[in-house]
């Protein structure tokens, strides 16, 4: 029995897209993809602050996500070879395999004296977990129609940070309880449902001949992306790829040390701040995915990116408020929610934007690249996160992020029409 239906060879009906198994692929393979990427940012950076680390160095912990930012290098391999499940599931596997052994072997060092080694497993969980991104995005872009982007996009993304509950709650509400050893024990067997997931699917169909070496495969999807429309339009995108998240980005970099620092417990942070993300990111799912469906990626882009920026500005006044009022924990919710809720859409639509922009073709590499650019501000940016809160405070440091996430919104005229034609 295989989880995925016939490869798509039409548009297909928005009524439709809710009974499609492919849907519920979206939403194992994204809670296996966003688990990672949650583990090193949130639950390691809570481990850290718990175990006396220094908050500049915490920040600095961001540049183990380097392999996000330059996961095209290797991508054309994963367009090229094939593992013996197939060039997809293959890849998937053993990626999800390698990180579920990594982040169960990192409790057992301390993060006062065994700094180093922590390092080393987190550049591992970074490597794989980018690795298993490239083959996930290229999977998910080669099951879905065009039609089927934006709301499978949004499925995924919502599965994608609905993941942040386990490093992000669970396991904060069980480091209070039990070891560390265990913690991250229990966290990395939540990487069983993506792994199951990938040996029942089937492996998509191959648009057009696959690359014949390493060299067609490296060089024939950048050529066909500059060529499309000419390198002024081929900038456009690239910039606007960058910038679009960089605000929101750099505002959740240092969250939870953000709630510890502003004296809430891990377990309040468990459980009030993110089951309020929980409740937010399942009614901004459902919408972000009725609204793509109804009326396209671009107007999602344009809406949502203004729900960003107010959330944003939602920190700032979390900060400002316990500052002068004392501790809140229904604030806490609200903001939480706010972001939740506007990010994830966010998300889903610029998601659904790179994915349309990739050529079926060469879905592993040009994907990677899109998505390596996305992640440029949240390793190299947000390691600088750390030393801004520290001379800026956290008010300040909010309203930086807040005028950082106007820019990309500036390009949406040129890069995301509002009245452009929907794919089909």
């Amino acid at each position: 029995m295989t989880l995925t239906s016939s490869p798509n060879t039409s548009a297909t009906t928005p009524p439709s897209i809710w009974r499609d198994r492919r849907m519920l692929v979206c939403i194992f393979l994204g809670f296996s993809s966003g688990l990672p990427l949650f583990i090193l940012y949130n639950l390691l950076a809570a481990w850290l602050r718990s175990g006396g680390v220094d908050l500049k160095d915490i920040g600095l912990f961001a540049l183990v996500g380097f392999p996000y930012t330059w996961k095209f290098v290797w991508s054309p391999l994963m367009d090229r070879f094939q593992l013996p499940l197939g060039r997809r599931r293959g890849w998937m596997l053993l990626t999800q395999i390698i990180v579920m052994l990594a982040v169960a072997a990192m409790g057992w060092f301390n993060p006062a004296t065994e700094l180093r080694a922590i390092i080393v497993l987190a550049g591992i969980v970074a490597f794989f977990s980018a690795s298993q991104d490239i083959v996930i995005d290229a999977y998910r872009r080669e099951i879905l129609s065009d039609a089927q982007q934006g709301a499978g996009t949004a499925i995924f993304v919502n599965a994608y940070k609905l993941s942040t509950l386990v490093p992000g709650s669970l396991s904060l509400i069980l480091s209070d309880l039990v070891s560390w050893q265990v913690v991250f024990g229990v966290t990395a067997l939540f990487m069983l449902p993506g792994i199951i997931t990938t040996l029942l699917v089937k492996e998509p169909p191959v648009y057009g001949a696959p690359p014949k070496n390493l060299r067609e495969a490296v060089a024939l999807p950048f050529t066909e992306f500059v060529t499309r429309k000419g390198w002024r339009s081929a900038l456009l995108i690239l910039a606007f790829i960058f910038l679009y998240k960089l605000g929101d980005s750099m505002a959740t970099a240092l969250a939870t040390p953000f709630y510890l620092d502003l004296g809430f417990s891990r377990t309040q942070i468990g459980l009030v701040a993110k089951n309020a993300g929980l409740w937010a990111s399942l009614a901004g799912g459902l919408l972000g995915a009725v609204w793509m469906v109804k009326t396209g990626v671009n107007r999602g882009l344009w809406i949502f990116g203004v729900l960003q920026v107010v959330a944003i500005l939602g920190f700032a006044l979390l900060a400002q408020t316990t500052a002068a009022q004392g501790l809140s924990t229904l604030m806490l919710g609200v903001v939480i929610g706010v972001e939740a809720f506007a990010v994830g859409l966010g998300t889903a639509a610029f998601t659904a934007y790179i994915a349309e922009t990739t050529d079926p073709r060469y879905t592993a590499t040009q994907f990677a690249l899109f998505t390596s650019l996305s992640a440029v501000p949240r390793t190299f940016i947000n390691a600088s996160t750390g030393f801004i809160v520290e001379q800026t405070g956290w008010v300040n440091f909010f309203i930086i992020c807040t005028i950082l996430a106007i820019p990309g919104m500036l390009l949406l005229p040129k890069v995301a029409p509002w009245n452009a034609p929907r794919k089909t």
